[in-house]
């Protein structure tokens, strides 16, 4: 005779397994009938056959080894039984009732809800912090956190609804969209231009001091270039190592060096003529900068809002500052000063 071993692992999933494909049918077959009073009428709310009702209810009594209703040919009541047992399921009712309003809320009403961001610290504190007040100010009801990490996060296991980063994230289930250019510029202040002029060349760099970046992994990070249409990435001897994007501009508009930054973050800078840039003939190609966000049918209004409104704003804030290089080329003919500034 072969004896079964009980496992209380496998016993109470078999218990919780039967339980429930057993009573889910059952007990909101017994709501519909105790709220209608009636088999029949509790089928047309349903949308099932009564007799369909009738077995769910029946075998819900069967599980629970009571009477729940009392029937008669005119009529249907609850017994003291069924009495308890609504009671008790009431309050389960009532959150799942009040679950479907919340989302029926999030989906009609205005949006609102806790909205998670992802951004490199750079990226975030120039571009993204900078719009939060206004996203607030137009949607109330949404609390925003931001989250600065130069690592690419995991958007579903990091609970992250909206990520932006520089290039697409190497994952299938994300939806990256191109939100404005990711322009890499070689610039200077012009009190270095004065004193050391500005290179000209790829070669010349080794003739200045460089400013340099060091990635979070601990690599020194590399200058980017395109050269007769072929990518060229170039390692300068540098004077000056941050592993901090906003301390190497400071180090440029301090006139300590040349460094090749984000355009991004170098705008201000440029229109405020605290810095000037150089080897624009050589920029790499643009790489991009993306709002990523999870591949699904139905996104969130409050998920929705602030992808629509961050793309506005961010592609409003004309972060374009070298593709009309030859334009300021010829501009610059009568200039010398900007003619050296756009070598």
């Amino acid at each position: 005779m072969k004896v079964r071993q009980y496992s209380p692992a496998i016993e109470g999933r078999d218990v919780l397994n039967a339980s429930f494909s057993t009573s889910y049918a059952g007990v909101l077959a017994f709501i519909a009938v105790a709220a209608e009073g009636s088999f029949a009428r509790a089928s047309d709310r349903l949308g099932i056959g009564r007799s369909a009702v009738s077995r769910s209810v029946q075998k819900l009594e069967t599980q629970l080894g009571v009477r729940l209703f009392l029937r008669t040919t005119r009529s249907t009541a609850l017994t003291r039984e069924g009495e308890l047992f609504l009671e008790g399921c009431s309050p389960g009712v009532n959150s799942i009732v009040q679950a479907l309003d919340e989302m029926r809320d999030l989906r009609e009403g205005p949006p609102r809800g806790h909205l998670r961001i992802s951004a490199s610290h750079s990226f975030g504190r120039r571009v993204i912090g900078p719009l939060l007040a206004a996203f607030r100010s137009e949607y109330p009801q949404v609390t925003v956190e931001l989250i600065l990490d130069e690592q690419p996060p995991d958007l579903a296991g990091d609970r992250i609804d909206v990520a932006f980063r520089d290039g697409i994230l190497e994952d299938s289930q994300v939806i990256a969209k191109q939100l404005v250019p990711m322009q890499l510029v070689v610039c200077a202040s012009p009190a270095y231009m004065h004193a050391n002029g500005l290179p000209h060349s790829l070669d010349a760099l080794s003739e200045h001091a460089c400013v340099g970046q060091r990635q979070q992994a601990g690599r020194v990070q590399p200058w980017e270039f395109r050269v007769d249409g072929s990518d060229v990435r170039v390692q300068p001897n540098v004077a000056l190592m941050f592993n901090d994007a906003d301390l190497a501009l400071q180090a440029v508009i301090d006139g300590l060096g040349v460094a090749q930054l984000p355009s991004y973050q170098v705008r201000d800078a440029l229109r405020a003529g605290t810095v000037v840039t150089c080897l624009d003939r050589y920029a790499p190609a643009d790489r991009g900068h993306y709002i990523c966000y999870l591949s699904r049918r139905q996104l969130p209004k409050r998920v929705r809002a602030f992808i629509d409104f961050s793309t506005q704003l961010v592609r409003a804030l004309d972060l374009d500052v070298i593709s009309h290089w030859e334009v300021r080329q010829r501009a610059s003919a009568t200039d010398p000063t900007a003619a050296r500034a756009s070598a």
